[in-house]
């Protein structure tokens, strides 16, 4: 099965035009559904309870003036093709995490490992105020505007996981969530940890392939084939939009026979 890859402003199958933009941003194409997917009705996993996870996100990778800056992640669509899938989450009812990633971790618990790395990410960083190692930690404006109030805010603690020492478990739990929408960066990392992650929780997470990226672009036709094969499907945004609406045919079908149901029963 063949699925669309980009959106119909596609310049080939790895560029794509920005809407009121002349920038090309390159994206990995996503590969093709990997055929034990090719069973599994992924419109009706996400008519079930689902939440939208937005990981590491931050001004920090997409900002020029972010401690991460060297990576140059708003040269990628990620960020345009997660607003896609969001609003059409948003639209679909889903709830939304925004889990934020923090390379400032002086207060974190650290083992001896944690403490060696860490300190090679805020070392440089040392002498910046408190006031702008926060604004380096803060989601990205764009995404900012799609925030709702109901929405669960949080940083990971843990050193790829969401699902350790945050609430993440105790809301989707209590909100009865089966499905993860899953955008965000590092693909290799956050994203992947997750996904291993929610399977084991007994959840179906989804990737959106071209709304995650790795620290460095050649690492991600690896880590795109990786999820795929082992922990999630991967998909593309513009296809993620078109599975949301089916859900939300699925779900006002649903309650269409349930009120006709009701209705012949009277």
């Amino acid at each position: 099965m063949t699925l669309p890859q980009h959106s119909s402003t596609v310049t080939s199958n790895a560029t794509q035009l920005t809407e009121n933009s002349s920038v090309i941003k390159t994206a990995t194409p996503v590969p093709e559904l990997h055929p034990q997917w090719h069973n599994v009705n992924l419109a009706e996993l996400l008519a079930q309870p689902t939440a939208f996870l937005s990981i590491s996100q931050n001004n920090s990778l997409y900002s020029p003036q972010g401690a991460q800056a060297r990576e140059k992640q708003w040269e990628r669509p990620t960020l345009e093709n997660t607003i896609k899938v969001a609003t059409a989450a948003r639209r679909a009812g889903a709830k939304f995490f925004w889990i934020g990633y923090d390379i400032f971790r002086q207060s974190y618990p650290k083992t001896p490992l944690d403490e060696a790395q860490y300190r090679t990410w805020y070392e440089p960083y040392k002498d910046w105020s408190e006031e702008k190692k926060q604004w380096d930690g803060a989601l990205v404006d764009e995404l900012k505007a799609l925030q709702q109030p109901e929405d669960v805010e949080f940083f990971e603690t843990a050193h790829q996981s969401s699902f350790i020492g945050t609430t993440l478990p105790l809301y989707l739990n209590r909100w009865g969530i089966r499905t993860l929408i899953i955008t965000g960066i590092h693909l290799d990392w956050c994203i992947e940890g997750n996904a291993r992650s929610a399977r084991d929780h007994g959840l179906n997470p989804i990737v959106i392939g071209d709304a995650s990226a790795c620290q460095f672009q050649e690492d991600e036709p690896a880590a795109l084939r990786r999820i795929n094969t082992f922990f999630a499907p991967v998909i593309s945004a513009d296809y993620a939009v078109t599975l949301l609406d089916r859900a939300i045919a699925i779900r006002n079908s649903r309650t269409k026979q349930t009120e006709l149901s009701l209705t012949s029963n009277q």
